[in-house]
């Protein structure tokens, strides 16, 4: 059976911590800016952990 291929979309959006955590960035960061609170920006600057609900398969995406 060959090997399971890694989704390079999913390699590029989500990044794995040291401790296996897998994080990701928020979405309604990219544009449309000008209008949005700095408050806002700067707490949807922050990376967060995936919802255990999408926690299966974002590892399957992976390879993990």
């Amino acid at each position: 059976m060959p090997k399971m291929k890694t989704d390079k979309g999913a390699a590029k959006r989500f990044k794995i911590t040291g401790t296996g955590k897998i994080r990701r960035r928020q979405a309604m960061k990219s544009h449309l800016l000008e209008k949005k609170a700095h408050d806002r920006k700067n707490r949807l600057s922050h990376e967060v952990g995936v919802s255990s609900g999408d926690l299966k398969t974002v590892k399957r995406m992976l390879g993990l």
